[in-house]
């Protein structure tokens, strides 16, 4: 056994090392799609966020963030929809951390359904329940529930980027609720 300790709060890459990283190599994602869901597991409302990028663009999203260094899948998940949903949104991180699907965003569109401007992605898709109060924080401006009929909508789909409205109509079909 080594006495050397691992340090899994080490933080994070200044921005010229993740910009120099993301250049030359996939970063790893985690995307989570919150949902309400009845007394029979059934989902009845999927919840996206509403964010503004720098470049001003308003678009609904999923909670998103990078896995970092000797982070488990399980607390990244956690962490990122704590900073985005609120410490109470109880949310029900699932069993196995096995995701529903794998998108690969690419910075050249049209190479998958999901593109990146700033780099190449490779994101584990969540849907996850979750039962509290979700009070959006850090860049998310809003969040807003939507029942799966709505959520697949044409107007709700046009306001999602880099494909996540694809990424959507997966994860209802997923869970049994495409309309």
């Amino acid at each position: 056994m080594s006495d050397i300790a691992i340090e899994s709060a080490t933080g994070w890459l200044s921005d010229d090392e993740l910009e120099t990283t993301r250049e030359r190599m996939p970063i790893l994602y985690v995307e989570a799609i919150p949902v309400r869901v009845d007394e029979h597991g059934e989902v009845t409302h999927v919840g996206l966020l509403l964010r503004i990028d720098p470049e001003g663009t308003v678009s609904r999203s999923f909670v998103s963030g990078r896995v970092m260094h000797h982070e488990q899948l399980r607390a990244a998940l956690l962490r990122h929809l704590e900073k985005d949903l609120g410490p109470v949104a109880l949310p029900r991180i699932p069993v196995s951390t096995q995701p529903f699907t794998v998108a690969e965003y690419f910075p050249t569109p049209g190479v998958t359904p999901f593109h990146d401007p700033r780099q190449h992605a490779v994101s584990l898709v969540y849907v996850v329940p979750v039962s509290g109060d979700c009070r959006p924080r850090q860049d998310a401006l809003d969040l807003v529930w939507f029942t799966p009929g709505e959520a697949a909508s044409a107007s709700v789909l046009d306001e999602m980027q880099g494909g996540r409205g694809a990424l959507l109509r997966q994860a209802l079909a997923h869970v049994g609720a495409a309309t």
